[in-house]
């Protein structure tokens, strides 16, 4: 047995996961194409040492990579510059239900590939979506227009107070009026007079 191969093995998953783990959790979907390219290329340099070649130099190599994406993520948070360069900025595909065809060119983005993207999120229409962009990790992001949106939890509950509020101010004043010609047994004896005039035979 091999016992080189084995230990080179387990010393890559550990400095490995080591290395990912300080690039970043985020997974493929929300990586930017930056994040992209040092993930892949990690991932076959740390493969390498396998074939033969030096391992202590694949880690160190894999150490500069992550330690330039770093660096380019430090730039990216000191100034817009460097974000619209390495990362780039949201582009308005919808607005105000109109698809911005211009945007849509020039991401090279179908719009039958964002039908998809409004399909997977439930959103029948694209007239009921008021923005809709697609940003930098490639998700389209969105926001429906009021009368599309959802009625939430807390607004379902005002309307159900609202709607018992109104029944209360409609119902209480018939039986208050009910109430009022009828005197309780005990103001009769106050008032010594009967509210209502009870049976002749019981008088």
């Amino acid at each position: 047995m091999d016992w080189d191969l084995i230990w080179k093995a387990i010393l890559i998953v550990v400095v490995g996961t080591f290395l990912l783990r300080i690039a970043g959790r985020k997974s493929i979907s929300q990586m930017t194409l930056t994040e992209t390219v040092i993930m892949i290329s990690i991932g076959s340099l740390l493969i390498q040492p396998v074939a033969d070649k030096n391992i202590w130099v694949t880690f160190i190599i894999g150490a500069i990579l992550v330690f330039t994406l770093i660096i380019m993520e430090f730039l990216q948070v000191k100034g817009d510059l460097f974000e619209n360069l390495i990362t780039g900025k949201s582009k308005v595909l919808i607005e105000n239900g109109n698809l911005n065809e211009k945007n849509l060119k020039k991401v090279r983005l179908t719009v039958d590939q964002l039908e998809m993207n409004l399909r997977q999120k439930s959103v029948s229409k694209i007239s009921d979506v008021k923005w809709a962009t697609l940003e930098p990790n490639g998700q389209v992001g969105f926001i429906l227009k009021e009368e599309a949106q959802p009625v939430t939890k807390k607004e379902f509950q005002l309307l159900l107070t609202q709607i018992q509020q109104t029944m209360q101010n409609l119902v209480p004043t018939e039986n208050n009026q009910e109430k009022s010609t009828k005197q309780d047994i005990f103001s009769e004896i106050e008032k010594e007079d009967h509210s209502e005039t009870p049976p002749e035979k019981l008088l």
